[in-house]
């Protein structure tokens, strides 16, 4: 479902499909410029937003509708392709290099010096664009005066696509594979000329396999600490706004920018996927663009909008779902809290016993109280667990977590007598001991409704040799008790009179994290573990809160569908083989767009699989396809990632295939092993 799209904006807009910024190196890259009519003669604040994800083409549609509005609004909208990307020149490597750091300081210096800007540049933008507003904001450019960022992060070890709670996630392998396929494509000879073809070739040989770099830092090191502002908050000084969803993979930074920035910081979480909030599924979606023109208006303008006199925080607190793999729409009220931690949160200590968990006095059940209890969970757990990042293009949300409960152990609250509302990470811990020296656990919160369906609220895993942080991993020792402490993602949650609040634990959550190299066993002594509730009484004050506008935006460019996509995650058993299959198809369909002229197609393929009870039978394949076709000009990309393992390593094989008009002209092969450093 789209925004409302707008059609009598308050101004007209001349667009510049095409503009060369140069670089401090003589590297120039390309950027496409929207800005209120007559911006020259009275000069406009600027809006840049920095990605690799190719303004001509793939991201032609949102980037119209987001900063197309900006500037019929006052706010000249700025995209640029980042260097290697979309029709910027040279080769991208890595993502938020240094190199990135200092374009993005370029640019701002060259936006300020036109004629039609102020001087005052804020930066946002969704993911990659988030977290690079955020570094550079750390970096204090003297033109950046406001950033907004939706799903980013602090912690790029911490809290990314590649590592969650140093467990390897297997969102690494699709990303990377996401940005293979992205790397593949040219930039368009309409933009770049005859130069179009050797650019491509630099880009096709030289962009990298960018999977074995991320393998080859598995713990938290330099390479992780560099892009991290959590390493000096105070290094940012301009107004933050940071924004995500419960179905995102980055709701936690939200809540540690909004503790740890002392410069004005607004923290907006709904229950929306990887996606702007206009746009936000699971809905509602909100009015994000006008909220984001206060936020320019007030800090790049200098009017007032009265922002600092609103709430720090603001959550959609989430009433009980039945389990699906995908929400249109997700019940639930806005709640506000006037800063992080909140003095409206009761910390509630739930005892955890055998099957169970007592509230503050309650008595556990006399049976088998302060007995140990142990698990080994098998490798199909975790199938059902949907994705760490979903973007709700496809059935990527839990399901019912009956599917996965059978192969952990499970402990209960007795029906709740009133209703229990959440807010903020819940914390477990766990007196254990482990079988192997390596281990990992994974811990689900779930509401449990009377006729027994399980939803999942939040989760966390933890690799246990990261038990002492996440720099320093230490093998366990087999047979000796540990002390255990596994944070959950934050979450705002209502759990209904007569549910049960239902915490599992297993030893392995295939395939969103790559499990051990082999099987463990892992025995709990109840009477040392405990959850740890953020309880949050109503209040009274949320029924005050401001209604959000209905979402707009302006109209997208004109496109024609030629073939629809579609996704789905299909799971399949093969009992002959006791092979289990997780296949997710993303097909993003194949459309005309008009005024460029230009067919654009994308699709892929991923493949997670496991054999029994064997952990080195684990490997995770994924394909990626693109094409771009004008006239008799047809180029087509197709990448593949294939991810194995044993005991001692990960074995990586990857393939590059270009074709133009039909001829490959470019193949490479990569065939890379990477040791399992406490993994």
């Amino acid at each position: 479902m789209a925004a409302r799209a707008v059609h009598e904006l308050p101004n007209e807009v001349e667009v510049v499909e095409h503009q060369w910024i140069t670089m401090r190196d003589g590297t120039r890259l390309s950027a496409r410029i929207w800005k209120p009519a007559g911006a020259e003669r009275n000069p406009v604040p600027a809006v840049l937003e920095f990605i690799p994800y190719r303004k001509r083409d793939i991201k032609r549609m949102r980037d119209t509708q987001i900063h197309h509005y900006f500037a019929a609004h006052g706010h000249a909208g700025v995209r640029v392709d980042l260097r290697g990307s979309g029709d910027s020149e040279g080769i991208l490597t890595d993502e938020y290099l240094l190199q990135e750091q200092e374009d993005a300081e370029d640019i701002l210096r060259w936006l300020a010096e036109q004629p039609w800007c102020t001087g005052d540049v804020g930066m946002m933008g969704i993911s990659w664009g988030g977290f690079n507003a955020l570094q550079v904001a750390a970096r204090r450019p003297p033109q950046l005066k406001a950033v907004i960022a939706v799903a980013a992060t602090d912690d790029r070890y911490a809290d990314d696509v590649h590592y969650k709670g140093g467990c390897l996630l297997n969102d690494n392998l699709s990303w990377a594979s996401v940005m293979f396929a992205f790397n593949s494509m040219p930039p368009d000879p309409k933009i770049v000329g005859d130069r179009w073809r050797e650019m491509w070739m630099q880009r096709l040989e030289d962009s990298g396999l960018w999977v074995k770099r991320w393998m080859s830092h598995p713990q938290r090191d330099d390479y992780w600490r560099h892009g991290s502002v959590c390493e000096d908050y105070s290094a940012i000084q301009v107004p933050v706004m940071i924004v995500s969803g419960w179905a995102d993979g980055y709701p936690n930074p939200v809540f540690r920018l909004v503790e740890n920035l002392q410069a004005p910081c607004k923290g907006l979480v709904g229950p929306w996927s990887h996606i702007y909030p206009h746009m936000g599924l699971p809905g509602p979606q909100i009015g994000f663009l006008q909220e984001a023109l206060r936020w320019w208006d007030q800090w790049l303008r200098g009017e007032e909008r009265g922002l600092l006199e609103e709430p720090r925080l603001r959550v959609w607190m989430q009433d009980s779902v039945r389990p699906r793999t995908q929400y249109a729409s997700r019940p639930g009220r806005w709640v506000a809290e006037p800063s992080w931690p909140s003095p409206n949160i009761d910390w509630t200590r739930l005892q955890l016993s055998p099957r169970h968990m007592q509230w503050p006095g309650e008595p556990p059940p006399e049976t088998d109280a302060g007995k140990p209890v142990a698990i080994q969970s098998p490798l199909s757990l975790g199938l059902f667990g949907g994705k760490w990042c979903s973007y709700n293009n496809g059935p990527d949300l839990p399901y019912d977590q009956r599917e996965e409960d059978g192969g952990a152990l499970i402990f209960d609250t007795q029906p709740l007598e009133e209703a229990v509302e959440i807010l903020g990470a819940p914390v477990v811990e766990l007196d254990l001991e482990s079988s192997r020296p390596v281990a990992q656990i994974a811990v689900r919160l779930s509401d449990e409704a009377p006729d027994g369906k399980a939803t999942r609220v939040t989760y966390g895993v933890l690799n246990l040799c990261h038990r002492n942080g996440h720099d320093q991993p230490a093998y366990l020792e087999p047979g000796s008790r540990e002390r255990i402490r596994v944070p959950l993602d934050h979450i705002a949650q209502s759990f209904p009179r007569g549910h049960r609040i239902r915490l599992a634990v297993s030893t392995s959550y295939w395939p969103l994290a790559w499990p051990p190299p082999q099987p463990v066993r892992l025995t709990l002594y109840p009477e040392g573990c405990h959850l740890d509730l953020p309880v949050r009484p109503p209040r009274e004050e949320d029924r005050g809160l401001p209604a959000f506008d209905e979402a707009e935006a302006a109209p997208p460019p004109a496109s024609t569908a030629l073939e629809h996509g579609h996704g789905n995650w299909i799971v399949s058993r093969d009992l002959a083989r006791d092979e289990s299959t997780l296949h997710v198809i993303e097909d993003d369909g194949r459309a005309y767009l008009e005024d460029v002229d230009l067919e654009v197609e994308r699709s892929a393929d991923e493949w997670y699989r496991a054999r029994g009870d064997d952990f080195t039978s684990l490997s995770g394949e994924v394909i990626h396809r693109r094409r771009l076709r004008r006239g008799d000009w047809s180029i087509y990309t197709e990448t593949r990632t294939l991810l194995t393992c044993d005991e001692g390593h990960f074995r990586i094989h990857a393939t590059l295939d270009a074709y133009e008009n039909g001829l490959r002209v470019f193949a490479k092969t990569w065939d890379e092993r990477v040791p399992r450093a406490f993994l």
